[in-house]
């Protein structure tokens, strides 16, 4: 019991009333002494001030959001669509493109090293040979320049997948009428980080029915879901996540 002078205001057990900041009014409050320092965010509270803190880009679970469609996604979206991300297919799409050309560079090198010299020496094969390893190059190429060119698109109202680089496949399929969708993973694919997805409509056949090669699948696949039933939920994020970096950018 300390010394102190009682006053009026103490109550029958010796203590006087102390705020109690933690209750939102005056009462009665028995607390360690290295318990009565408030801390930063209870400070700001009894000040009425707000303290925000940046939202997670994603869940653990799900894809973080792209806030902007590339140059290349952005011509087959209509003005009132929500963009929600653009994905390539993975990598392991192009192994035979990859394989094809490594195989055909060693091969007719030797052979054509071979023809080279003097004693076995045959016309026109040389040139033969480097037409044959261009053509298969040439082949690879287009290969990779149309992977380059492949996207698999997730709005608010569909999924697309745009394919091809002189000539245009772009197949559609509205949330609204994906009746069931799953993905599959190879062992190498489970390593690797790639599935293919089947998305089926009312039993019809249409042209995203298979994806092959999707990064991520499990990810990708929550974020379809959840856009198929939680919309709200995916514009509150992606509206705090464009908040505050309008805050950082001070505009």
């Amino acid at each position: 019991m300390d010394d102190l002078p009682k006053s009026p205001d103490d109550d029958r057990r010796g203590r006087r009333p102390q705020p109690g900041p933690r209750f939102g009014g005056p009462g009665y409050v028995d607390l360690p002494d290295d318990d009565r320092t408030l801390t930063e965010e209870e400070l700001a509270g009894l000040r009425g001030e707000t303290t925000t803190q940046p939202p997670p880009s994603g869940s653990g679970r799900v894809l973080p959001l792209q806030l902007e469609p590339s140059r290349l996604v952005e011509d087959y979206l209509f003005p009132s669509e929500k963009f929600r991300g653009e994905w390539r297919r993975h990598k392991i799409y192009l192994w035979k493109e990859i394989t094809y050309g490594l195989l055909a560079t060693v091969i007719i090198g030797l052979i054509t090293g071979y023809f080279a010299n003097p004693a076995h020496q045959t016309p026109g094969a040389v040139t033969f040979l480097v037409v044959v390893w261009l053509l298969i190059i040439g082949w690879a190429m287009w290969r990779i320049v149309d992977w380059h060119y492949d996207r698999f698109i997730l709005t608010n109202k569909r999924v697309m997948l745009v394919r091809g680089f002189i000539k245009k496949d772009v197949a559609m399929m509205p949330l609204l009428r994906v009746t069931d969708m799953k993905y599959t993973q190879s062992p190498l694919g489970r390593m690797l980080e790639y599935g293919t997805f089947e998305i089926e409509s009312a039993g019809q056949e249409q042209a995203l029915r298979r994806v092959k090669h999707l990064p991520n699948p499990n990810e990708l696949y929550l974020k379809i879901v959840e856009e198929m039933y939680e919309p709200e939920a995916v514009d509150r994020r992606l509206g705090s996540v464009v908040s505050i970096q309008a805050d950082d950018d001070g505009t």
